[in-house]
């Protein structure tokens, strides 16, 4: 640290992403991206005539893909807001509504904790039950902003749309954030309750179940009040934070939707078939609505597991926070990938259980 950096900041502990090692080739199970690629569609739409036009700006407002979006999801344009990748609007969301105060559950996405600190807020981090699921009472009547990962991040447990429009009833005067960015792997989205409360704002990426992690594209779908809210916070920063290249391929990849639903279907069942096989050797495993798992064995602690896993060219997620540290987050990748994966637990365990 340089003895410029403004004071505020010097305690901030910045948010870790998931391990991109270069060391060796690994089979990568842990950041939840797509083992799918983008359509075919897709990289058409990237055309060398199209890369040409680099020198160019991107349009800002990024009208065409806007309207796509408004149409796949039957709102408005102008409810449509478009940054670059889902953490940029986690980012504005925090600036710019969070004032009063925000809560989220203890284990979850790990950049709202680092948001609220970054922006001197005041927050709380709401526990989840014994079996990590949200408890949507708890964030009922709150009298502050309110996150949640639904699906939840780590844990991959979701909620119920009627428990969203509970909290988010409950707490008229108050911004009420949903993270959907695993919603399209099992979960019911509540874009449509946007339509009846003021408060709420979902947010999505096309990050995982639209294979376009690299792109950086996320979008929030929420009342015409709040999306003007977020193009002056976002106009007042880096309105052209969404390059062209990445407006074309957002724009293909909405309109290949039946290659990215078949991939969705895909993860979901080996999803499904990897759960099964960790039970079978004794493992707890959460009852996901994403494309991961969060895994845990009695029989090794989640440090070595996910140590020995790397040696052997597998790489998972590990978390210190203190109730999963005994965990490993599994992504969910091709059956061959899980099956690799299988294979390699037995190896160090020595045999199924």
């Amino acid at each position: 640290m340089s003895r410029f950096l403004n004071a505020g900041y010097a305690g901030l502990a910045a948010y870790v992403p998931g391990e991109q090692p270069q060391d060796m080739q690994y089979i990568k199970l842990n950041t939840n991206e797509s083992p799918y690629p983008p359509s075919e569609h897709l990289l058409d739409a990237v055309s060398r005539a199209e890369v040409a036009k680099l020198n160019l700006y991107p349009d800002p407002d990024c009208r065409l893909l806007s309207r796509a979006i408004a149409a796949r999801y039957d709102v408005a344009p102008e409810c449509v807001f478009l940054a670059n990748g889902s953490d940029d609007i986690l980012n504005f969301c925090f600036m710019g509504f969070c004032e009063s105060g925000v809560i989220f559950p203890d284990i979850s996405y790990g950049f709202y904790e680092v948001y609220a600190n970054l922006y001197g807020l005041n927050y709380s981090k709401i526990p989840l039950d014994r079996d990590f699921s949200v408890d949507f009472r708890d964030y009922c009547g709150a009298g502050r902003s309110i996150v949640l990962a639904n699906p939840n991040a780590q844990t991959g447990k979701a909620i119920s749309v009627g428990q969203i429009e509970q909290i988010a009833a409950s707490n008229p005067d108050r911004l009420v954030l949903i993270d959907e960015a695993y919603v399209d792997f099992g979960a019911q989205s509540c874009v449509p309750l946007t339509k009846r409360y003021e408060n709420l704002l979902v947010c999505q990426t096309f990050s995982k179940s639209r294979s376009m992690a690299g792109a950086r594209l996320g979008f929030a779908i929420a009342s015409p009040g709040l999306i003007a809210d977020l193009n002056r916070l976002k106009f007042s920063t880096n309105p052209y934070n969404i390059n062209r290249l990445t407006q074309l391929a957002g724009i293909a990849a909405l309109e290949d939707g039946e290659y990215y639903d078949a991939n969705c279907r895909k993860i979901i069942e080996t999803r499904a078939y990897v759960r099964r096989e960790l039970l079978a050797r004794g493992f707890y495993v959460t009852d996901s609505s994403a494309n991961f798992v969060l895994a845990r064995s009695d029989r090794m602690d989640g440090q070595a597991l996910y140590e020995a896993l790397k040696r052997r060219g597998i790489l998972v997620r590990h978390f210190s926070d203190a109730r999963i540290r005994d965990c490993i987050r599994i992504t969910i990748g091709t059956k061959q990938q899980m099956d690799a994966l299988l294979r390699k637990i037995d190896e160090i365990m020595g045999g199924s259980i």
